[in-house]
């Protein structure tokens, strides 16, 4: 609404990770934040929308009024602790929690990017370090390399798809990156133990991912 107000021409736009592509293909040439809780921008506010508008009115109010009253506000709301604009937001469910920013931030951005992952290195250029510091604070934080858990980033969406949807193998795998349906059933086999049309079938699922191929 602020941009078709004309109100963010020359600004930076916070917008939910979840939404980038809607507004990429709505507002040709503008490219919108999407790995903050939310954006200052001289006298522009935004940010990614629902729980995390909290945010933002913490700051205000530390600004305004001070930190005490700001950390009271979010307490009262059972919000445990205010978060900065630059913290990532947070994305699709996973089982890698970690409180390092560059980590998480390096998730989100495979996130974002599902149907054409980025490849590590592609990652670290994107977030301004080596591939050696990626792959360290990985190490350090997961205890893992970044290419595994961006894989586990991708199956972890393949896990929600069947149970939300009735795409196809072919249709989820084309959705999350993998090249056919041949190499995601591999690559969830080998995490879950079972095919994706196992795992749907497990959960209750009227139509198998098999008869929908």
């Amino acid at each position: 609404m602020l941009h078709r107000a004309g109100l963010m021409q020359g600004y930076r736009c916070c917008v939910s990770w979840f939404h980038h592509d809607d507004f990429v293909d709505q507002f040709d040439g503008l490219v919108p934040v999407s790995d903050r809780i939310f954006v200052v921008d001289r006298d522009r506010l935004t940010c990614s929308g629902e729980a995390s508008s909290a945010h933002p009115a913490a700051f205000l109010v530390e600004r305004h009024i001070g930190r005490v009253a700001a950390r009271k506000s979010l307490r009262i709301m059972i919000i445990p602790e205010e978060r900065a604009g630059d913290d990532p937001q947070p994305g699709l469910p996973l089982d890698l929690k970690t409180r390092d920013p560059l980590v998480r931030k390096a998730l989100l951005h495979v996130q974002q990017n599902l149907d054409v992952p980025p490849g590590v290195a592609e990652v670290a250029a994107r977030l301004g370090v080596s591939r050696r510091k990626l792959e360290r604070h990985f190490r350090e934080a997961l205890d893992q390399t970044p290419k595994a858990a961006f894989l586990r980033v991708r199956l972890a969406q393949v896990r929600l798809l069947p149970d939300r949807s009735d795409r196809s193998v072919t249709q989820i795998a084309t959705a999350t990156g993998f090249c056919d349906a041949s190499h995601l059933i591999r690559a969830f086999r080998q995490a879950e133990g079972v095919t994706p049309a196992a795992w749907r079938g497990r959960g209750g699922a009227a139509q198998s991912l098999d008869r929908s191929t």
